[in-house]
């Protein structure tokens, strides 16, 4: 997404040697520290439910509190900017972003964490967008290329180190400290960025805001969230809690559609559902990415609490996905223009489909080569999936309303990537359920091989009592292993099926192609 500077009228010239340079890492540091924070929390969510005394599955909320705050965020980028200036909204935000950093640090219950990753996700919105725009007004035109491949580069490199950093800091200091090291670097990068781009500040003008629009976005997305999050919790529908949010997000989710139909100054432009490669395109790119970072958080979740996997490894296991995604991105970027996006996209989806297949088949004794496999090949999907399906959904889109429909894409994908995280640990924890139940059934009372079991653990020390649970956590851990490899492989099936949808685009001309400014977000 790129708020480009509303009517300005003479655009600053690009700046030069260590200006640029500054400028440069400035911007890249600050993207850097709002990527790697989505990162960061997914290997560490064992050590923080655990130590707030709540289940893996509710430390979830730690991802997704921050996933919807930052979607509700982003579309009102657009209309902050003309209000307040790129600078003076870009600055802000990452000083309000290492406030937020340090309240989540300082957290003692499960509530304060969720509160503090609500405001560090509404806050982070604009963050991202804006370090590009900023970006590309301090290049010549001609070297907008370079620019956002420098951009790119932090965007992909950050969710590597997330893993590996979040993983070692949990293991070796505290939970708290993958949120505190923010505050050294966005400090560092707020006061860098003021000081080289306080001068070139974007025209300001007042205009007015969708207040019932926002309300709206806010009562039916939040509504959603909840539910989804709460279901499991609460039983689904046989809870009158549920049914409420049930009711508030449809309620809410049709005031919303007719009242930004018909307001002159939407928050949300939902005309621009009415083209077919934006309808199709942006609907493709959500989806994929609910699966792809559903799985991405269920990954750690099982290598932890059924594998004996530390934070460190998980991150280890997780981190290797970076290596084909950074050396391929600069491909898919250079030859969008050239090839068929809607090819480059079928590409990556049957990427992924190949590497959640492989997953399907982990075990309980699968080593850690085995698992790290798919993972490096994941990289190659990463490359091939954000920028061919960002080109689709934003061809054809006259330059003054690019802004607005590349707020809406990632609004929607982001709001897509939360909903993910619930719905894949939910069904998770349903299917071990169920696997748990089919596992006992071949247990009955006088079962020799479990007498046999039981035994055995008896005569090594154990009580009756432990014998049993013993035998219960690894019926557990086969019951979430082959639960995992469920979800593993619906996803799979379900990247399949969306290459259908791709192709129901239609190819955007041979010409420069925009990129996806929260892409690897």
């Amino acid at each position: 997404m790129s708020t480009p500077a509303p009517g300005a009228p003479t655009a600053p010239a690009p700046l030069q040697g260590t200006a640029l340079v500054l400028g440069t890492i400035s911007l890249s540091l600050a993207t850097f520290m709002n990527v790697l924070d989505s990162s960061i929390a997914n290997v560490s969510l064992p050590a923080i439910a655990g130590d707030l005394g709540v289940s893996p599955v509710q430390g979830t909320w730690v991802i997704t509190s921050f996933g919807v705050a930052n979607a509700i965020s982003v579309p009102l980028t657009g209309w902050l900017t003309q209000r307040f200036g790129a600078v003076r909204l870009f600055t802000t935000s990452v000083l309000l972003f290492v406030l937020a950093s340090w309240l989540c640090g300082f957290a003692h219950s499960l509530e304060m964490l969720i509160v503090a990753r609500v405001f560090q996700g509404l806050v982070a919105g604009p963050m991202i967008p804006l370090s590009q725009t900023l970006l590309l007004s301090s290049y010549p035109k001609h070297k907008a290329g370079t620019a956002l491949a420098l951009w790119g580069m932090t965007t992909l490199v950050a969710p590597v180190v997330g893993p590996l950093l979040g993983g070692w800091i949990t293991d070796n200091v505290t939970w708290p400290w993958i949120f505190y090291i923010n505050v050294p670097v966005g400090l560092f990068a707020a006061g860098l960025t003021w000081s080289i781009y306080r001068h070139r500040e974007t025209p300001i003008k007042k205009l007015p805001i969708d207040t019932i629009g926002l309300a709206l976005l806010v009562l039916w997305v939040g509504s959603l969230q909840v539910m989804l999050d709460k279901g499991k919790e609460l039983d689904w529908f046989a809870s009158g809690q549920i049914q409420l949010l049930a009711v508030l997000a449809v309620v809410g989710f049709a005031v919303f559609v007719v009242w930004e139909l018909t307001e002159k100054h939407p928050v949300v432009d939902l005309r621009l559902f009415a083209r077919r490669n934006f309808l199709f395109g942006a609907a493709v790119l959500s989806v994929a990415y609910g699966l792809f970072f559903g799985n991405v958080v269920l990954l750690p979740l099982w290598l932890q609490q059924h594998m004996g996997y530390t934070a460190t490894a998980a991150g280890f296991a997780l981190a290797p996905v970076g290596v084909l995604a950074i050396l391929l991105s600069p491909v898919a970027g250079k030859k969008v223009a050239v090839w068929d996006p809607r090819w480059m996209a079928s590409f990556a989806f049957v990427m992924f489909c190949v590497v959640l297949t492989m997953r399907s088949f982990f075990t309980t004794d699968t080593d850690l080569a085995t698992i790290m496999v798919p993972t490096i090949l994941q990289g190659a999907a990463l490359a091939f999936f954000f920028i061919p399906l960002t080109t689709l959904t934003l061809s054809g889109i006259p330059p003054e309303r690019i802004a607005a429909a590349a707020g809406l894409s990632n609004f929607v994908r982001i709001t897509a990537g939360a909903m993910g995280t619930s719905i894949s640990t939910t069904l998770w924890e349903n299917r071990a359920t169920l696997h748990h139940s089919h596992l006992v059934e071949h247990i009955a009372v006088g079962d020799p091989v479990a007498g046999q079991t039981l035994s055995t653990l008896q005569a090594a020390g154990m009580s009756y009592e432990q014998a049993l649970s013993y035998l219960n956590r690894l019926i557990d851990q086969q019951a979430f292993t082959r639960a995992a490899d469920d979800i593993f492989l619906a996803s799979g099936v379900l990247f399949i099926v969306l290459i259908a949808f791709v192709w129901i685009t239609k190819r955007p001309p041979k010409v420069g192609a925009p990129v996806d400014a929260g892409g690897a977000h």
